[in-house]
This record gives C-alpha cells, sequence and structure tokens, in this order.
C-alpha cells in the first residue's frame, strides 16, 4: 500500500511541482494554508507531512505546533520546505519538532530520498514501540507468576483481577464517572499495573501464607507489611524508571488495594476520596474475585455469594459508586468466571491489544 505524504504550501506552483514528483511512488494530499492542514488532520493521519516554513496568517511554525498536539501526530515525521538556507531557520525548524529541513527550489532525487529515509525510520520507530510494549508485558506476566508461586491455590488471580478492573474502568468512563482520574490512558495503564498489586508476597514468609487454619494477631499483622513491602518495593522502581507510567500505578495500588472506603483498612487507614482512586477500583475487583477462588484456609464462594459482599461492602469496604458500576456489570463479572478462562489464553487476551 502506498503511503500517504501531506504537503502543504501556500505557493500552486510548489504544490503542482512536489506533486510531479511524488504521483508515481506514494499517494498524496495538498494543502494551501496551516488551517486547512491542521482542520484535515483531526480525522486523517499522513504517513509524512512536508511544510513551508513562509506562510500568511499561519506560518509553518505556528502548523507544526497545532499538528503535534493531534493525539495521532504526535510521531508522525515533519520535513520542512523553505527558500531561506540560513542556519537560523534551520536551527529552529529542528527546535520546532521537524525531522528535516529540505530547501527550495527542490531537487526531486534530494526530496525522495530524505522522504524514504523518513518514512523508513518511522517505520523502525514503531517496531522498536512496539517491540518495548511486548517487553513490559512479558516482565508484567512474570512478575505475575513470582507472586502466584507462592500461593498454589491462588493460579490466575491477579490476571483475572486486571480483567474485572477494566470492566469496571469502562463502564466507568461510558457513564462519565470520575473524568479526572479516568481516561482511556489512565485505565490502560492500571490494567497494567494490576498484577503487581500482590507483589509485597515475595517478602512475606511461606509459612504464614500457606498456613490452612486462623492466622494468630501476630501473623495477621506480618500479611498486612504485602502492602507496604511491595508499594516500597514498585515506589523505588518508579523512582528510577519514571517513563514507565503504569509502575505510579503499581506502587499506588500494591500500597492501598487493603484501605477500606471507611477508613478501618489497612495499611495506612486511609478512608473516602483520600485513597487513589485505582487502589478503590482495584478494591472491588480483588475483592470480588478472591472470594470465587479456592483458598487453602477457605473454600471459594459462588458469584451470588460474593454479589452479596460486594453490596454490603457499599459505603463501608467499598466506594460506594465504584459498587454502584459494579452492580450494572455484575452480570459481566458472572459470565467471565463461568468460562473460566485457562491462566494462557487470559494472558493473551489482556496483552495483546497493548
Amino acid at each position: 500500500m502506498k503511503k500517504e505524504i501531506l504537503v502543504i504550501d501556500d505557493n500552486l506552483s510548489t504544490l503542482k511541482q512536489v506533486a510531479s514528483f511524488l504521483k508515481d511512488l506514494y499517494n498524496f494530499s495538498l494543502m494551501r494554508s496551516g488551517e486547512k492542514a491542521v482542520a484535515y488532520c483531526e480525522t486523517e493521519k499522513p504517513d509524512l507531512i512536508l511544510l513551508d516554513v513562509d506562510m500568511p496568517e499561519m506560518d509553518g511554525f505556528e502548523t507544526i505546533k497545532r499538528l503535534k498536539v493531534l493525539k495521532n501526530l504526535h510521531n508522525i515525521p515533519v520535513l520542512f520546505l523553505s527558500g531561506n538556507i540560513d542556519s537560523a531557520t534551520e536551527i529552529k525548524c529542528l527546535e520546532s519538532g521537524a525531522r528535516d529541513f529540505i530547501t527550495k527550489p527542490v531537487d526531486p532525487s534530494i526530496l525522495l530520498h530524505r522522504i524514504a529515509l523518513h518514512l523508513e525510520l518511522s517505520e523502525y520507530e514503531v517496531d522498536l514501540e512496539k517491540t518495548r510494549k511486548e517487553l513490559e508485558n512479558n516482565i508484567v506476566i512474570s512478575f505475575a507468576d513470582l507472586v502466584e508461586s507462592k500461593d498454589s491455590n491462588t493460579g490466575g488471580h491477579v490476571i483475572r483481577t486486571s480483567r474485572y478492573l477494566e470492566i469496571l474502568g469502562r463502564s466507568a468512563m461510558d457513564k462519565g464517572l470520575f473524568p479526572e482520574e479516568l481516561t482511556p490512558r489512565s485505565l490502560e495503564l492500571m490494567v497494567k499495573a494490576t498484577p503487581f498489586h500482590d507483589i509485597g508476597k515475595i517478602g512475606i514468609s511461606d509459612v504464614i501464607l500457606l498456613k490452612p487454619g486462623r492466622l494468630s494477631d501476630e501473623e495477621y499483622a506480618e500479611v498486612k507489611r504485602h502492602t507496604t513491602v511491595g508499594g516500597n518495593f514498585l515506589y523505588n522502581i518508579y523512582r528510577r524508571l519514571p517513563e514507565q507510567e503504569y509502575l505510579q500505578y503499581a506502587y499506588l495500588m500494591a500500597e492501598g488495594h487493603h484501605e477500606r472506603w471507611d477508613g478501618k483498612g489497612y495499611p495506612y487507614g486511609l478512608s473516602e476520596d483520600n485513597i487513589p482512586f485505582c487502589s478503590r477500583l482495584l478494591a472491588v475487583a480483588n475483592v470480588y474475585d478472591a472470594c470465587l477462588t479456592n483458598r487453602i484456609y477457605r473454600p471459594n464462594l459462588n458469584h451470588r455469594e460474593t454479589h452479596e459482599i460486594i453490596l454490603r461492602g457499599r459505603g463501608t469496604e467499598f466506594d460506594p459508586r465504584i459498587v454502584d458500576i459494579y452492580v450494572t456489570v455484575s452480570d459481566i463479572f458472572a459470565a467471565f468466571n463461568v468460562v473460566q478462562t485457562s491462566l494462557p489464553a487470559a494472558r493473551k487476551r489482556l496483552y495483546s491489544a497493548q
């Protein structure tokens, strides 16, 4: 499939000339103003943009500034065209976010070479980003395996909990709820972060975690430490890797998924909106799956019994607004539970789209 080139220049002769160079190799669209180009790019996504510097009303610098804020264009290569060849202009072009600078009148061989080069680099960047995401997802899954190796009765818990959290989050967005905390991007990061929420269990003795009977007060206090152990561990990683945005949610969720709406949770006794939103969302998803899962100290409950536990926790254990969202999607939760998807299949569905 031919790549799509957008050419923006107020000079009709230049547009016709560049079109003649492109016609056998690329699809192209021609725009005579920055305003029209920005409007066009709000719905269309070219593979590369050729942009004149000197245009009336909206020059090339203002045009690229407005193009770069469009979500679907921030990584699209922009090549400036200009008859002004002084070094100050060239530097300004590159500082504005352009990938290259081509002087006018345009030499066809230089133009086509630069276009081919930057399209190739752009494809490489896309492949590199895909590889990076695959590596990140594999790291998440490996951490999930590490956590679940601590307790043979919780296999698949962290992946299923990610799915329940995603269902809750999408429903909340559809209803326009929590607009400041919940966006498509933030939900994506929360889903990716959820498998880390119990990572602190690696610091808790297996003797306690695998104890079949009732825990003593001292043993229960030790188990509760998994929230701060996990939170501190993930926070230190996030400090070293702040560009990995999901780690910010990961340490908040690890630390806060046992806090309660009424302030009677742990580790800090936070209440209501003082509990991070991601932790409040996770609390419902986590308890739902935990109730449905066989544990060494108790058999699993069914959906109806679990549903009643969630409802009884409204306004005490859980944010009442999130419980209300759960009620609207409880049939989806139940259907997902009935399917009892195997762990590898659950992973494949959850991460293949990321």
